[in-house]
C-alpha cells in the first residue's frame, strides 16, 4: 500500500529514509534549500539547524509536525507552532554526551600540549546542564577540581554546591554549556561580557562549545589566555578573523557531531513522530547502523595522563577538524566551513569503543568510568 503521509527531512539527518520510510513518502533536501514550495503536500518537516521554521515557511501548508533532531532552538519559531496547533518536538540532550567529548579530549590534549596535570587543575563549567552534567563527570573522574556555576538550578535546588560567575571566572579553565537566550533574569547573550573578560588572566584557558554570542567576541579578542577553543561563534559561517586568529583549536560548530548523537536526535524525533501519528515504533532501520569501531589495544607508560591521552587519539582527534578548515585567508576557511560540516567524517562515541583490558585494575576503571567498554 502506497504511504498516505509525506515527510521533508533535512538530507543532512542520518538514517533518516531508513528510520521514516514506513510512515509515509520521505523527501530529502539539504537544511537550507527547504522552502514553502517543498512542503505543500508534506505533513511533517524534520530539520537540524539550518532551516529557518517560521510562519514564512509554514504558512499556507499542511504541516502538523516539526521536529528537530538538535538541541539548539533558535532556528524555530516556537511560539508560531504553537499558536497554529503544529506539535514540535526538540531532541534536547541527543548530543550532550558528543559534546562533552569534545571538550574533555581538548582538555586533554591541552595538558600534554602545554605540560600540567589535570589534579592540579580547576574547571568552571558556566550552565551545568546535559552537557555540563555530564563535563562534570568526566572531569571528576580525571581528577580535576569541578566548579559549577548554573543560577536557575541554585535557585532551584537552594543547593550550595553552585559559585557565582565572577567566582567561576577565576578556574584555569572556563568552559561555557548555557543555551543563547536573550531576555529574562539569566539572559545569556554576552554573558562573559567585556566587564566580565577584564578578570580573565593570561593563564587561563576558555573554551565556547556551546552557542556563538555567550561570550562576547569583541572583547574576547582582546583578551589575552593560555588558550583558546572555540567550536561556536557568531554569525556561523562567516565567523570573526581576528577570532580564529586566537584559537588553539577552531571547528566549525561539530562538537556535537559524534555519529551516535546524530542517530541519537534522528531516533527521538522518530520515536516522537510515531507517538504523535499513533504509529508503533520500528525497529528494523538498526540493521543498517555500522559496525563498532575495532578494539583498541593499549601499551601503558605509567603515566595515567598520558595513557589516557593515547586512548582518546584513537577515538577522536579535534585538531583533525580544525585542520578541516584551517587557511590563512578567512574567506577560504568560511566557504570549507559550511561544507566541512555537510560532510563530517564519521566518529563515534567513547561508549562505543572496546578497550582490551589492561593490566593495571586503577587504569581499567577509569577508562570505565568515562564510559568505554573493556574486554
Amino acid at each position: 500500500m502506497t504511504p498516505s503521509r509525506t515527510l521533508v527531512i533535512d538530507d543532512a539527518v542520518p538514517y533518516a529514509k531508513e528510520l521514516f520510510a514506513h510512515l509515509g513518502n520521505v523527501i530529502s533536501l539539504p537544511g537550507k534549500e527547504i522552502n514553502t514550495e517543498h512542503l505543500q503536500n508534506a505533513d511533517a518537516l524534520i530539520v537540524r539547524s539550518r532551516t529557518q521554521v517560521n510562519s514564512a515557511l509554514l504558512k499556507h501548508t499542511n504541516v502538523s509536525f516539526v521536529g528537530s533532531t538538535v538541541v539548539g532552538l533558535d532556528h524555530v519559531d516556537q511560539s508560531y507552532l504553537k499558536a497554529n496547533a503544529i506539535e514540535f518536538y526538540s531532541a534536547q540532550g541527543c548530543n550532550a554526551n558528543s559534546v562533552s567529548e569534545y571538550v574533555m579530549t581538548n582538555i586533554v590534549n591541552l595538558a600534554i600540549e602545554k605540560g600540567f596535570k589535570l589534579s592540579e587543575k580547576s574547571l568552571a563549567i558556566i550552565g551545568v546542564g546535559h552537557v555540563g552534567k555530564l563535563v562534570e563527570q568526566k572531569a571528576s573522574a580525571l581528577g580535576m577540581k569541578v566548579l559549577l556555576n548554573d543560577p536557575p538550578r541554585a535557585r532551584q535546588e537552594m543547593s550550595d554546591e553552585f559559585i557565582d560567575l565572577d567566582t567561576a571566572l577565576k578556574a584555569d579553565i572556563i568552559t561555557v554549556h548555557t543555551p543563547l537566550t536573550q531576555t529574562g533574569p539569566d539572559a545569556t547573550y554576552h554573558l562573559l561580557s567585556a566587564d566580565k573578560l577584564k578578570k580573565i588572566q593570561p593563564h587561563q584557558i576558555l573554551i565556547n562549545a556551546a552557542r556563538g554570542g555567550i561570550i562576547d567576541e569583541q572583547a574576547w579578542i582582546h583578551t589575552q589566555t593560555e588558550s583558546n577553543i572555540i567550536d561556536c561563534w557568531e554569525n556561523e559561517p562567516n565567523i570573526n578573523s581576528d577570532l580564529y586568529n586566537t584559537a588553539d583549536i577552531a571547528t566549525p560548530h561539530i562538537a556535537g557531531h559524534a555519529l551516535d548523537a546524530k542517530i541519537a536526535g534522528s531516533e527521538m524525533v522518530y520515536q516522537a513522530l510515531c507517538q504523535h501519528w499513533q504509529i508503533l515504533p520500528d525497529d528494523d532501520w538498526r540493521k543498517f547502523l555500522p559496525p563498532p569501531p575495532p578494539p583498541i589495544s593499549l601499551s601503558l607508560t605509567g603515566d595515567l595522563q598520558q595513557d589516557i591521552h593515547n586512548v582518546l587519539q584513537q577515538c577522536y582527534r579535534p585538531e583533525d577538524d580544525d585542520a578541516a578548515i584551517r587557511a590563512n585567508n578567512i574567506v577560504v576557511t568560511h566557504k570549507k566551513y559550511e561544507y566541512y560540516r555537510r560532510h563530517y567524517p564519521v566518529h563515534r562515541e567513547w561508549h562505543q569503543h572496546r578497550v582490551i583490558k589492561t593490566p593495571d585494575p586503577t587504569f581499567n576503571n577509569l577508562l570505565y568510568s568515562l564510559g568505554f567498554q573493556l574486554i
